[in-house]
């Protein structure tokens, strides 16, 4: 694992001042139809999407939760032989998650959970944690990013799902997060209910927006590139609030712990999983090995690491295979 070299509250300055000097540089308006008080233009990248509805249907026998049986063996035309010629595993990641994907203002290198896991499949790959490249995507960007093969893995708050799993392939869970919802200190809102007809920020494409649409009465599910952009949005008076894993939400808040609150009861369960290219099942296996191991210990210490402190004691979830 990922020695943490600078304390939480340094991190924390950092991040938030990154984020406040964000705020100052939106000056392009795409919003002809604004909603309650906005004190600056909405960002080019942002997306106001009221029509935006369910998925489309899926195999009703798909289960999320199940995945290939672990092996550890690496066979010489393997998926995993390859990347070992190559000489460092290619992971996508997150940058902008405060606690689960997150880049230090300062140095530029990567911290939190989903990085930690990344790190330990490099080190049973290569007896190295460092032997891996961060290709940091956004939230749309993860299921091209694996059917492109632009990268081997994708480590990033990524949910399982049955029409995901139509295109690519996940390990087992190794982490299980709920959505909820994070508002401004002062907001009168105790749950996703009370923001019908009120913009709410998610990331695009991501299984967090449409739970907004499909929540009733129905709020305006507000899209951008990267969760940090919600929390600008949030921050600016843009968005009323910003709904998603508690898990990301805790990193919202830790960054602005006196300006925002989290509020309502976890109202989906998400599952996340290491999303692998749909054809390669050898490296779904051989992650689900490393995952076998991690649960042993390494997943524990990451999470007292990062998310102890703002989400409480948990264990690592445990596998189920098909």
């Amino acid at each position: 694992m990922t020695t943490r070299t600078r304390t939480r509250g340094g991190l924390l300055a950092s991040l938030l001042a990154v984020a406040l000097a964000g705020c100052s540089t939106v000056t392009q308006p795409v919003d002809p139809a604004p909603v309650g008080s906005v004190r600056q233009p909405m960002p080019a990248n942002t997306k106001i999407d009221p029509e935006l509805g369910a998925a489309g249907a899926v195999d009703d026998d798909c289960d999320p939760t199940a995945s290939l049986p672990p092996d550890s063996s690496i066979p010489a035309s393997s998926t995993m032989a390859e990347i070992r010629q190559r000489g460092h595993l290619i992971a996508g990641v997150d940058q902008n998650t405060f606690l689960f994907g997150f880049s230090d203002p300062e140095t530029g290198e990567l911290h939190g959970f989903d990085i930690d896991i990344a790190r330990e499949i490099a080190r049973a790959l290569f007896g190295d944690p460092d032997a891996v490249r961060f290709k940091a995507i956004s939230s749309a960007e993860r299921v091209d990013a694996l059917a492109n093969g632009d990268v081997d893995i994708v480590v990033r708050t990524f949910s399982i799902t049955c029409e995901r799993l139509e295109q690519i392939n996940f390990s087992t869970v190794y982490y299980v997060a709920g959505q909820r919802v994070l508002v401004s200190a002062d907001s009168t809102a105790r749950d996703i209910s009370d923001l019908g007809g009120k913009r709410v920020c998610a990331t695009r494409d991501s299984t967090s927006l449409r739970n907004i649409a499909n929540s009733t009465p129905k709020p305006i599910p507000v899209a951008v590139d990267d969760w940090s952009d919600c929390l600008v949005l949030l921050q600016q008076g843009q968005v009323a609030a910003v709904s998603t894993d508690d898990t990301i939400l805790a990193g919202m808040r830790a960054q602005d712990r006196t300006g925002t609150k989290i509020v309502g009861d976890r109202f989906t369960e998400e599952y996340y999983g290491i999303g692998v290219p749909k054809d390669n099942e050898d490296m779904v296996r051989y992650v689900n090995s490393v995952l076998e191991r991690v649960r042993g210990g390494a997943w524990q210490e990451s999470y007292n690491r990062w998310l102890r402190e703002d989400l409480g004691a948990a264990s690592p979830p445990s596998p189920k295979y098909r």
